[in-house]
């Protein structure tokens, strides 16, 4: 047989022929530059965190790693691309995270006339509510449009403290995710002024006044506005709710987390008492006295109207006390019955209730309120709800 001899490539030509291939074989990154935007399936199949374009049709906003909605959408901050307009399965879904910047143009509950449009997102490719996703978007652009990017539409303001505080009070958490996130925070939140269990008293007055009348308090469970001055002991005043149970790491009242307002609430003590230590969870029979609670022998599930502030208030204990300064290390579990250990659950249930009550005026003020006048710190779960996807998604 005869051999035939190969002509050796010229080191140049070599070098062109790699660079050539190379070029062919990348991935587009950015509509913006041309290229052909990644679809959906393909989205779904590289979560490998690297930057990417996606192109998909808006079908709904996710609410839990296997629940999109597709009207009545509780928020702005997330949305489900698939490459059919009428897809149902969440299986061939790409959750996207909004974050602040796009939330008034691209939030499906102040544009729900987004549903059913193509559009196309940039930005890492990596799980968002434990699910294949694209988070932390640098852009957002209908199909075939100029893109909107983070560049010309951030817009921070000291007045709005969702989003007024990313260039100080949160500088060395924007941008992180995971573990890390959840150290740049627990940094950042762990020093404050710290009240006593006495104070309480005063500052529930003003953190929970009623908006509709300053002489009254709204209680957390029940949602009855009461009188100021209608605490105490008696069966029908109100006293001090701590949502992560006291008994759960068992520091009681001590000046720290039994007295952290964050996580304090005015609540009446006969649905107080009980609500007692239970960890949080869906079902039961309905709870006495708090209409829209339900109860059962080791859980809790309050009223629709406070589920994202009881899960917020929650996530915020769990960053706050890592255990560092003399306190218990409180952590999330999926679990309920958690007795003295320093748990709380269940984290599941608790993310579900965050994404379907996002933070609402009163919650907002109320964390305000704690900053400006009393702990001088914030709950970094109401100014950036997608921290909790980020950090336990």
């Amino acid at each position: 047989m005869r051999t035939r001899r190969l002509t050796p490539w010229h080191p140049i030509a070599l070098l062109t022929a790699i660079a050539a291939l190379s070029a062919a074989l990348l991935l587009p990154t950015t509509a913006a530059s041309g290229a052909t935007p990644l679809t959906v399936a393909q989205a779904i199949a590289q979560q490998n965190g690297a930057s990417a374009t996606v192109r998909g049709y808006v079908v709904g906003q996710p609410t839990a790693t296997s629940t999109v909605v597709r009207s009545n959408f509780p928020s702005d901050y997330a949305l489900a691309l698939a490459d059919s307009p009428s897809q149902t399965a969440t299986g061939q879904m790409l959750y996207v995270q909004i974050t602040s910047a796009f939330r008034a143009s691209w939030g499906l509950r102040s544009n729900p006339g987004l549903l059913g449009k193509r559009v196309d997102v940039t930005g890492p490719l990596g799980a968002y509510f434990s699910h294949p996703g694209l988070t932390s978007p640098t852009a957002f652009a209908l199909a075939d449009s100029a893109p909107t990017t983070t560049t010309t539409t951030t817009t921070t303001t000291t007045s709005t403290p969702s989003g007024g505080y990313d260039s100080t009070y949160y500088r060395d958490a924007i941008g992180r995710s995971g573990q890390a996130l959840k150290s740049s925070l627990h940094t950042i939140i762990r020093t404050h002024t710290k009240l006593s269990y006495d104070q309480v008293w005063d500052a529930l007055k003003s953190t929970d006044q009623d908006p509709n009348n300053p002489a009254n308090v709204v209680l957390l469970y029940s949602g009855r506005s009461q009188s100021k001055t209608a605490n105490g002991g008696g069966a029908d005043d109100w006293n001090r709710e701590h949502v992560w149970a006291k008994s759960h790491g068992d520091f009681g009242t001590a000046t720290g987390p039994g007295t952290d307002l964050h996580h304090l609430r005015p609540e009446d003590v006969s649905v107080n008492a009980n609500r007692g230590n239970k960890d949080f969870d869906n079902g039961g029979s309905a709870a006495t006295e708090a209409p829209g609670n339900y109860t059962d022998a080791d859980s809790w599930e309050p009223r629709d109207a406070v589920k994202g502030d009881v899960a917020r208030m929650i996530f915020y204990m769990a960053v706050r006390y890592e255990g560092g300064d003399g306190f218990p290390d409180l952590e999330l579990n999926s679990s309920v019955g958690n007795g003295t250990a320093p748990y709380h659950g269940r984290l599941p249930v608790l993310l579900q209730w965050h994404a379907q009550d996002p933070p609402d005026a009163f919650e907002k003020r109320r964390n305000q309120v704690i900053y400006d006048t009393y702990q001088r710190n914030r709950n970094p779960f109401v100014d950036h709800p997608e921290w909790a996807a980020a950090i336990w998604g």
